[in-house]
């Protein structure tokens, strides 16, 4: 046992650290969409915040991944994580300044998620380095769990911090959290090389820009699944961004609440993380990953779209949240184990190009759905009658109605990836 955590304490450094960093990130992101919404009352403009966040990740990760794989990863990541601090720092200057407005938090959220995308494939492959084979399912596990009490803890902190000190006090704590995994990454962490050859160091840049594209071509069943989970993101961010126009308009919601039941999606992926990393494997990974989106999409939306009470939104959040570490473990799992590690960088970045594009235009689409669609067809006379009967009326249930309408696509796109997969199988040591 000692020798298992000794072998894995550079893992579990960096994990801690970049964790603990990834809560304060989402401390100030939680913070901002307050302080927006506030000043302005719309679900779009609140949802900019995060399109602006994604979308440079979704169009240059395919080039971040094959630069990953080329370049330090150490490096990559200090570099990245300084430069997405320095952004930070920014909003808490022009704050202070009182010159803080919406286009300059989506000018920094562009930046920021630029350094995202260069990161984020760099830090995988580190990952892998740091892990023996064996431990990658625990390891997944593992991770879900930190995102699980990111999840829990971040609206409670970041609602707590913001109604009590205001939103400086929000930055300056992920500031400090930034400092922390900075410095342990520097001191604390040594990666391992990747094995000679394995890089693709001698591609050009074009050729190993296309050898991500390529592999997931020639591999079906991964491509297969990435699209099946496009097509989950595209309702889990629409999702995103109906909630808090749903929560903070309603007569019993408000920050307090949407602090709870946004907890309590952590409450329940801390739940399903744990049965993640205690789980023996299954028998077939993939159809694992089917059922447990089934069961999320098709609870969580209708929970929360036709209960009227906030402790049935909690209860929404639980069900729905509970089997995503599930599902995420088992991905992880299959992608690690597939995937040759000098490639993984540029695979990767592609994967999340494809996987992840549907983000930004699902947050767009909730958002502008909302304001522009939703909300108008519930507050005209047309709505008399089932509408209200289902959403109820006011403010916040046309919101209502989005949910709604976000769970039928969840469950149909679940159906129909879910045939489509049928077909495939995934065995671990295949």
């Amino acid at each position: 046992m000692k020798t298992e955590i000794h072998s894995l304490k550079p893992f579990l450094i960096l994990w801690s650290t970049q964790s603990l960093s990834q809560l304060g990130s989402a401390m100030t992101s939680f913070a901002l969409s307050l302080w927006l919404y506030g000043r302005t009352g719309s679900a779009l403009q609140t949802a900019l915040l995060s399109v602006c966040t994604y979308a440079p990740y979704v169009v240059m990760s395919i080039f971040a991944g094959a630069l990953s794989d080329r370049w330090d990863k150490k490096k990559t990541m200090l570099a990245c994580d300084t430069l997405a601090a320095c952004c930070t720092a920014a909003v808490l200057v022009l704050l202070k300044a009182g010159l803080l407005a919406p286009v300059h938090i989506y000018l920094l959220n562009i930046l920021s998620g630029l350094m995202n995308t260069v990161q984020q494939p760099a830090s995988d492959v580190a990952m892998t380095l740091l892990l023996p084979r064996g431990f990658y399912q625990k390891a997944s596990g593992m991770r879900s769990f930190s995102n699980s009490l990111i999840t829990l803890l971040n609206p409670v902190l970041a609602t707590a911090l913001f109604s009590l000190m205001g939103m400086e006090a929000v930055i300056c704590v992920d500031l400090m959290t930034f400092a922390a995994a900075f410095l342990a990454l520097l001191a604390g962490v040594r990666l391992p090389s990747a094995k000679p050859g394995e890089a693709g160091g001698k591609e050009s840049f074009g050729q190993s820009v296309r050898s991500g594209l390529h592999y997931l071509r020639e591999q079906k069943m991964i491509l297969t699944l990435i699209l099946f989970l496009a097509g989950v993101n595209f309702v889990a961010s629409a999702f995103d961004a109906a909630l808090p126009a749903m929560v903070l308009s309603r007569e019993n919601g408000g920050e307090t609440v949407l602090g709870l039941v946004s907890s309590c999606a952590g409450v329940a992926t801390l739940l399903g993380s744990v049965a993640a990393a205690l789980l023996p494997p299954p028998k077939n990974r993939i159809r694992v990953i089917c059922l447990t989106m089934l069961f999320s999409l098709g609870t969580e939306n209708f929970l929360l779209a036709l209960c009227r009470e906030p402790a049935w939104w909690c209860a929404g959040q639980l069900v729905g949240w509970l089997l995503v570490p599930l599902m995420n473990a088992n991905l992880d799992v299959i992608l690690r184990s597939t995937i040759p590690v000098g490639m993984q960088g540029r695979v990767y970045a592609c994967r999340n190009t494809l996987q992840f594009f549907t983000i930004p235009i699902g947050l767009f689409a909730g958002g502008f759905m909302v304001d522009y669609v939703c909300e108008p067809v519930m507050a005209s006379p047309a709505a008399e009658g089932l509408l209200k009967g289902l959403f109820g009326s006011g403010k916040g249930s046309g919101a209502a109605m989005m949910l709604f309408i976000l769970g039928v696509l969840g469950v149909v796109i679940c159906l129909v990836f879910g045939k489509i997969l049928r077909k495939y199988t995934y065995t671990d040591g295949q």
